[in-house]
């Protein structure tokens, strides 16, 4: 087999066991080598917003060190541009990046939906509607493989928290699964067709994701005709056995070569087909294929790091949000700020930038832009003084506060500008927000400062959705989320007005966090989480139960004015007309709702969805007729009975509207569809007008279609629950690990100011996971037969397994190792 290329090579041309070894990984990063036919291994690396090449001994938690590269707007930002082109253009930066940096496969994006704000990954999550992630992410796609370097969209599916991530159980009914969790990962696959595709650490609806075949099998490779690789999340594999046979490839990081025995030990007793390993192996052999092209690892030239520092400014640029602009002296707005304001500038994150969120996608930036220091630069405004304001761990100090009202009370000073939001502990993989309010430090001082009588600006940081009564009373508020390493020269070109603000909500803020509709559930700390609300997350809640908000989805301020006219709508989709009605240049976004009157529907639906969108440009004075198409989402809904998508005739509204609650245009269209209405059945309660708060549990049975059981821990700790379960056993040594491991991370927040993310990852993984994470050095019989002995309170009986499964696994692994080079 020597010299034949990889495209010649196929899968059947390896043993069984060089087939099965490809289904694992070599390293932390890396595919398995296999000299013998010359197979060399292909890099994945983080991440979503930038790359993170890892130079040392791999972390798949950002805590080693990586090589220098551009830090994007994180995706809970970027989607805030609503613009696909942009998010395309960024992807292939990035797509650049990663072949420089010697990467194959970038782990990126996350499209997962927002189904509470406070799960902590959801700074790298898009939007609350699959249709704006869907979209947003087909553009990431499509640029990074214009590179030759393959786009990974995760975590497949239904992954919604990240407490007990490894170990919970995602309860959700068909058609809510199909319509909300899992439309935007259709929408990637089949209009991006990325080569590479991630699967969630949770199980769905009892099954994990990573060898769930209704997902895998019937959906993504039946149904949506995928034919690429799919990958574990990092620990994310349960069975390998199971998994090749509903349809996954390749488990990360190094599980060793049992994995590879297991899969061969299948072929021969029957219990996996041979053409099903043959098949998982080619797979991977395509992708290895595929991204040939990138080459081995350097670093960025001093060009790439100009070119894409200017490259994440603009998708900034595009993707801040004006919340807030009111007027003020001489009838003015407060923004954009007059040529010459004397400016006051406070807050910690304004002299040290928090741009990124913490965890797997933490990117070694190449240059970091701040707040303070481009105010500075501006020829536009002058620069009275900086003041600290709050601790930014949250502590109350009155010195500080004392100190920044000073400053504002000075009459060389016409306007303070504020920076606050979340700091570095409040948004990272591995822990969930315990909160949806920002330190009560920073809301006393932008309190003290609004008494002072002078006009407030504050740029707030954070990257998801925030409690912000606080801004009441400010003059202005720009939101700028975690918007990358140019983010506050872009925030800065934004407030003095050489940029015109585009950016618009890509979820809901609500008002509290009682309001939201699964507050009452989230995150479960038991191993089920029963997903009651159904359809109603997000706008489609709030329009549908009439709850106020903060800020609705799809919200954003201009300094321009537009005005919508003219509604045609015509059997193949609608025209209308937006006009800049303003003096200045400006980006309108207008978008369509679609929704039936409850009354004569037999669907139980949300009030309103969204189902196109664009970005249009217009000068001052300027029209500009906008066509959106029907297509295949528009108005199709999943029938749980016959296992298809259908369409309810009859009359459908219409909207054109500039957000989920600004509906500035309605006209009603007769849709043939494929069924008859029908009558809604009463067995839906209180879901009929979603008030979720007083579901019950027979409702909830209604609409999973089975009742759910509560899960009870039997005493005896299995292999899949979470170590941090271990606080309930009946060994003191094992309380003692959970005790120990809790009290180091307590410590580390309060040495550090962050997370420490090794601990989180150890206190909600299953110890399954050991055997998949620890470069084979771990067995699962050494898991089964020993660690899990450890919690059962069979110490010493754990202990000799432990050491004679040491011995027969480093034995079996050579034996493995020479069978593959044969």
């Amino acid at each position: 087999m020597k010299g034949r290329t990889y495209m010649s090579l196929r899968a059947q041309d390896l043993t069984v066991v060089q087939r099965a070894a490809l289904l694992s990984g070599q390293s932390e990063w890396e595919t398995r080598r296999i000299k013998k036919v010359g197979l060399k291994p292909i890099v994945l690396s983080d991440g979503p917003n930038g790359v993170r090449r890892q130079t040392g001994e791999g972390d798949h938690l950002g805590l080693g060190a990586s090589k220098p590269a551009t830090c994007f707007p994180t995706a809970g930002t970027v989607a805030n541009s609503w613009d696909p082109e942009e998010v395309e253009k960024m992807g292939a930066a990035l797509g650049e990046e990663a072949k420089t940096l010697g990467v194959q496969v970038l782990l990126g994006p996350g499209i997962n939906m927002k189904r509470n704000p406070l799960c902590g990954r959801n700074f790298e999550y898009y939007s609350e509607d699959p249709l704006l992630a869907g979209y947003l992410a087909s553009g990431f796609i499509k640029g990074v493989q214009s590179q030759g370097v393959s786009a990974c969209p995760k975590h497949f599916a239904v992954n919604s928290q990240e407490l007990r991530r490894q170990a919970s159980n995602s309860i959700v009914d068909e058609r809510t699964m199909r319509e909300i969790y899992l439309t935007a990962f259709e929408i990637a696959v089949t209009q991006a067709h990325p080569w590479t595709l991630m699967t969630s650490y949770n199980m769905v609806n009892g099954v994990y994701a990573h060898e769930n075949s209704h997902l895998l099998k019937d959906i993504l490779r039946g149904e949506w005709g995928y034919k690429g690789m799919v990958v574990s999340d990092w620990g994310g594999s349960n069975n390998i056995v199971k998994s090749a046979k509903a349809g996954a490839s390749l488990e990360m990081p190094a599980s060793g070569l049992a994995s590879t025995r297991e899969l061969v030990d299948a072929v021969k007793k029957g219990d996996l087909s041979e053409d099903d390993l043959t098949a998982r192996a080619q797979e991977v052999m395509d992708l290895i294929d595929k991204t040939q092209t990138s080459t081995p690892g350097s670093y960025l030239s001093e060009q790439q790091i100009r070119d894409h520092h200017e490259a994440a400014r603009r998708i900034a640029e595009k993707s801040l949000v004006l919340l807030r602009n009111e007027a003020v002296a001489d009838g003015q707005r407060a923004l954009p700020l007059k040529k010459g304001s004397r400016l006051a500038v406070i807050g910690d994150m304004a002299e040290t930038a928090r741009y990124q969120g913490s965890g797997s996608s933490k990117v070694n930036a190449t240059q970091v832009d701040n707040l303070l220091d481009e105010l500075k630069k501006s020829s536009q405004v002058s620069l009275m003084g900086y003041a600290q304001g709050y601790d930014r761990q949250g502590a109350l100090r009155r010195d500080l506060i004392a100190q920044a009202v000073s400053l504002a009370r000075q009459d060389t000073v016409d306007q303070v500008v504020v920076c606050m939001g979340l700091d570095e502990r409040s948004e990272s993989e591995g822990l969930d927000r315990s909160t949806l309010k920002i330190p009560q430090a920073q809301i006393d001082l932008l309190t003290d400062l609004k008494r002072v009588g002078k006009p407030v600006i504050a740029v707030v940081v954070a990257g998801s959705a925030v409690e912000a009564d606080w801004l009441e009373g400010t003059s202005a508020a720009l939101y700028i989320g975690l918007s990358g390493q140019a983010g506050a020269s872009a925030a800065v070109k934004v407030l003095t007005g050489e940029v015109n603000p585009s950016g618009h909500l890509a979820e809901t803020w609500p008002l509290h966090y009682e309001d939201v509709p699964s507050a009452g559930n989230f995150p479960v700390t038991d191993r089920d989480s029963v997903y009651k609300e159904g359809p109603f997350i997000g706008y489609r809640y709030y329009t549908t139960a009439h709850v106020p908000v903060r800020y609705p989805f799809g919200y954003g301020l201009s300094y321009s004015t537009f005005e919508y006219s003219l509604l045609q709508v015509d059997g193949n989709g609608v025209t209308f007309t937006v006009r800049n009605s303003s003096q200045i240049a400006g980006d309108a976004l207008p978008q369509m709702y679609i929704g039936r009157n409850q009354a004569t529907s037999g669907i139980l639906r949300p009030a309103r969805e969204l189902k196109a969108f664009s970005k249009i440009h217009l000068e001052p004075g300027e029209s500009k007729q906008v066509r959106f198409d029907f297509d295949l989402y528009t108005f199709r809904h999943f029938d749980p009975g016959t296992a298809s998508w259908q369409v309810e005739a009859g009359a459908w509204d219409i909207w054109i509207g500039s957000d989920a609650n600004t509906l500035c245009l309605h006209a009603t269209h007769v849709v043939q569809g494929t069924i008859e209405p029908g009558h809604l059945s009463e067995q839906w309660g209180h879901y009929i007008g979603a008030d979720i708060r007083h579901v019950t549990d027979s409702e909830v049975s209604y609409l999973l279609g089975h009742t759910v059981s509560k899960h009870t821990n039997s005493g005896v700790f299995q292999s899949n629950d979470a170590i941090s379960s271990w606080a309930y056993s009946r060994s003191w040594l094992a309380r003692k690990v959970v005790k120990v491991l809790q009290s180091k991370e307590d410590k580390a927040v309060k040495k550090t100011g962050s997370p420490d993310l090794n601990i989180l990852f150890v206190l909600n993984m299953p110890p399954r996971a050991m055997a998949k994470m620890t470069g084979g050095r771990i067995s699962p019989d050494m898991v089964t037969g020993g660690i899990l002995d450890i919690p059962n309170k069979h110490l010493w009986r754990g202990i000799g397994h432990l050491i004679s499964g040491y011995f027969r696994n480093k034995k079996d692994n050579k034996k493995t190792q020479e069978d593959i080079e044969k």
